[in-house]
Order: C-alpha cells, then sequence, then structure tokens
C-alpha cells in the first residue's frame, strides 16, 4: 500500500469526491470556500468553479451534463460554462439552523441527500431523494448530520453516517422506487474524539469509512465489523471515492481549515491524497439521470 499527497493544493474543507468514468477525473468540492475542482490524474492542472451563493455540500454530476449542487436550502443546477446557479427544490428553505450536506447518486440515478444541523447539536437534519423528474421527497429525519450515503454492491441496503451521533445505519433499499425503510445501527464508532464522516462501498461489499479528527480510513464488513484500518498523514480526513480506469484508487479529501475553533495542525492537512496497492477494487460511480 502506498499513500501518495497529489500537488500542493490546500483546501478549507474538501469534501465529495466523484470518480467520473466518462472523462476518466475526480471532482471534489472545497465546502467552506464554495468551490468544485477538477483533477485529472496525470496532468498537474486543475480547473475551479467558484459557486458565488450558498454553502456548497456537496455535488453530482448530471447525464445531460452540468451538476447538481447540494446546497443550504436544497437542490440547485450549474452550468460549467456559466456557471450559473439555478434553483430545482429547496425542501428546508426557512430553517436558519439547517443546511444540506452530503450526496450520491444511487444506480438508478437518483440523488440521495442529507442535511445536518449547523451547530451539530440537534437530530434535526433529514435524508432526502431527488428524482429523475426533479420531485424531492423525504425519506427519514432524525439526523443531526447525515453523511456518506452509500450502497451495497446488490443496491439492497443504503448505508448513511450519523455523524455528530458517532454511528453508522444501514436502511433495506427498494432498488426500484427509491424508498428505504427499516433503519438500524450498523456500527456505533469509538468514543475517541473522530467522526464517521464520508463513506464509499468496494466491489466486495465492504463499506470504507473517512474518520474525521481520527486520521484514519476504516474498512469494515457488511456487518459493520472492522477489517482494517489505514493510518493517514493528516489528522481530518473528510471523505473517499475510488477511481482511477480500473477503480483501485483510493481518492481521500481532507480539511485544513477551521472548524469549531480548532484546525488540524498535520503538515499536509487540507490535501488531497490517493491510496494505492489496496488489493480492493471500487464500483462505478452513476451520473444523476435528471
Amino acid at each position: 500500500m502506498r499513500i501518495e499527497r497529489i500537488g500542493d493544493e490546500r483546501y478549507e474543507l474538501g469534501e465529495c469526491p466523484i470518480w467520473d468514468d466518462q472523462e476518466q477525473a475526480l471532482y471534489f468540492t472545497d465546502f467552506n470556500a464554495g468551490t468544485i475542482i477538477r483533477h485529472e490524474p496525470g496532468s498537474a492542472e486543475r480547473k475551479h468553479w467558484h459557486v458565488a451563493c450558498g454553502w456548497l455540500g456537496s455535488m453530482a454530476l448530471r447525464e445531460g451534463g452540468g451538476a447538481v449542487l447540494v446546497m443550504d436550502d436544497g437542490f440547485h443546477s450549474f452550468d460549467f460554462d456559466t456557471e450559473t446557479v439555478t434553483p430545482i427544490a429547496e425542501p428546508e428553505a426557512g430553517e436558519d439552523t439547517l443546511s444540506f450536506n452530503d450526496c450520491k447518486v444511487d444506480r438508478q440515478g437518483r440523488l440521495i441527500a442529507g442535511s445536518m444541523h449547523r451547530d451539530c447539536k440537534e437530530a434535526a437534519g433529514g435524508l432526502y431523494r431527488l428524482d429523475h423528474d426533479l420531485t424531492c421527497t423525504r425519506l427519514d429525519t432524525d439526523y443531526i448530520c447525515a453523511n456518506g450515503p452509500c450502497w451495497s454492491p446488490d443496491n439492497s441496503i443504503l448505508y448513511v453516517a450519523d455523524s455528530y451521533a458517532g454511528e453508522i445505519h444501514a436502511y433495506d433499499y427498494d432498488f426500484a422506487t427509491g424508498n428505504a425503510h427499516n433503519r438500524r445501527l450498523l456500527v456505533a464508532t469509538p468514543n475517541d474524539g473522530s467522526v464517521p464522516d464520508g463513506m464509499t462501498v468496494d466491489a466486495e461489499g465492504y463499506l470504507w469509512n473517512a474518520r474525521f479528527c481520527g486520521g484514519v480510513v476504516v474498512r469494515m464488513s457488511p456487518d459493520g465489523k472492522t477489517d482494517r484500518v489505514i493510518e493517514m498523514p493528516v489528522g481530518w480526513v473528510t471523505s473517499l471515492t475510488f477511481g482511477g480506469p480500473e477503480h483501485d484508487v483510493l481518492y481521500v479529501t481532507t480539511s485544513g481549515g477551521e472548524w469549531d475553533g480548532a484546525r488540524d495542525t498535520s503538515e499536509h492537512a487540507g490535501c488531497l491524497f490517493a491510496i494505492h496497492d489496496l488489493g480492493v477494487k471500487g464500483l462505478p460511480e452513476r451520473r444523476f439521470a435528471g
């Protein structure tokens, strides 16, 4: 196994890495700076787009071009050429204590996103689905900070972390309808100050979780047992995804900015990393079909 720091750029809060097979490129966001970044392996050049309005929680690329941005109140379309942001649905408009957070596209091309309590203290956030026709449905409630949605390889289980509850939950997922039910606790993470953040699932069905403030990436079996722990050269690890032509590179984002009055003092805080030679492959990610 080899951990590579990619380039010298540092980000306030790197988040939501997405490997796009169509472009053979990695997209991710700087949550605090409101910036979308595109990294093409083998090239030292990165493209940046600044989103001029709102809190940029996460994003998903669209099949027809552009992206869906998951922002403060909800979902917005984004045109890369004009950098225009257009509202799609804002189910939490007017809720000043809430903001949308992480998202992921299921293998039917639907978008699942979670919201969070801004102070990370109350279980006031929810879980939402954006369908192909751009209708928005709330799937569940009672999250402090819904994070890292991802699915088992057979699409039968949806995993979602509640970061500041220190929990990872599993749902039975209806792949035909996009509904989720039978929420249950899969993992209660250690009470060591680390936070379960972004997640992905590999081709063997194992769950990978970035531990914010914990400095590690954890691989877990489908029943929640820890299988592998990878120590990172930074403390504030935020999210991760498999990429590369063979989906065998694990890209990891980190945070170099301030959070709750503190910051990661690690030398490489805020950098993008790639982990090679894990002996594990991920699964292709779908673009949003709406």
